[in-house]
């Protein structure tokens, strides 16, 4: 781990926390992966799982055989790959936190740079990406100062470093969001007509319109969550699954009010004394239109959790992870509240 930079908290005063329905707790499957760290999963149209590990190696996974296929390393980004999605044709893009905005030919292999700076600056922490049907791609940067490596130092900061962005199919990059409160998972409504974007840090969804009389503006979906969404994707019934990587941190949040020299303190202990992610594996699916909670999952395995990504696919919800060497996977059917 390369050394902690210098961090410049802000007051900030924390959303409150407000319950969601209790969710089923199914029997989870794990599906060891040869690296660490697959912190998204997505699905192409030929049902292969796709995932980016912590050393920055593409793997492709088939499920058939209950998932008992070699994982096949496809290429290495060589820098930290998050949040992915699969184009229309056919390109894996990939937002690599050190590389920017990529996209990946998966049969040649061949990997190009879609955006590596936006507005002059190069991007530090691009984080989730998704494209609409006229092949407008949209990517969100959880921060403009920290890579991945150092993704609590905006946290503890509580500066809305963030921002959603917009890539034309002209190649024209534009800023659709800033100020956001370490922005994550993003993903198109089912008919197109809005983009659904989780802030961490916020706990919150929100809608940015794309089309009709709200175009342009953005709205609140789900407020108050209880935890920090990450990664999020459209289920087939038109849903929004968002993995819930952890609960909301009272002792943490208690401070963001208080005195910034006070998490400057914080952020100076040893590791052993930061503040932990409880690694349990949580999901939420949402209604897209009124935020309620329509079905999701939460418990425990000894060799999985932290979840920041998920996809369905074959009857299933796969999940991924920032903690383990490993996807997982549960039958859809029995997260249904």
């Amino acid at each position: 781990m390369a050394r902690k930079p210098r961090i410049h908290p802000v007051r900030w005063q924390p959303p409150p926390v407000e319950k969601l329905p209790d969710v089923p707790a199914p029997g989870v499957t794990v599906i060891p992966l040869p690296g660490n760290g697959p912190e998204d999963v997505v699905v192409d149209s030929a049902g292969q799982l796709w995932t980016g590990l912590e050393d920055g190696r593409i793997v492709r996974i088939s499920p058939e055989g209950g998932g008992g296929t070699v994982p096949k390393i496809i290429v290495d980004t060589g820098g930290r790959p998050l949040g992915l999605h699969v184009a229309r044709d056919g390109r894996l893009l990939i937002c690599d936190s050190h590389r920017g905005l990529l996209a990946l030919q998966p049969e040649g292999g061949t990997l190009d740079v879609l955006v590596e700076s936006v507005g002059g600056r190069r991007l530090k922490f691009c984080s989730n990406v998704t494209e609409t049907a006229d092949g407008t791609i949209y990517f969100t940067e959880s921060t403009s100062d920290y890579h991945f490596e150092h993704f609590t130092a905006p946290i503890v900061e509580a500066r809305a470093t963030g921002g959603l962005y917009r890539l034309g199919t002209d190649g024209t990059v534009s800023t659709l969001v800033d100020g956001l409160y370490f922005a994550n998972g993003v993903t198109a409504t089912a008919d197109g007509s809005a983009l659904v974007f989780a802030e961490t840090q916020a706990r919150r969804l929100s809608k940015y319109w794309l089309s009709g009389p709200r175009a342009k503006t953005v709205t609140p979906l789900a407020v108050h969550l209880p935890g920090m969404p990450d990664n999020i994707s459209t289920g087939a019934d038109g849903r929004i699954w968002v993995a819930m990587v952890t609960e909301a941190n009272p002792a943490l949040e208690s401070l963001f009010p208080r005195a910034p020299i006070i998490r400057q303190v914080v952020w100076r202990l040893p590791e052993r004394l930061q503040p932990r992610i409880k690694p349990e594996i949580w999901a939420v699916a949402f209604d897209p239109d009124s935020g309620a909670a329509v079905a999701g999952l939460r418990t425990a395995q000894p060799d999985f959790g932290s979840v920041t990504g998920l996809v369905e696919a074959a009857g299933k919800l796969w999940m991924s992870t920032i903690n383990f060497p490993a996807l997982a996977h549960v039958d859809l059917a029995a997260t249904t509240l």
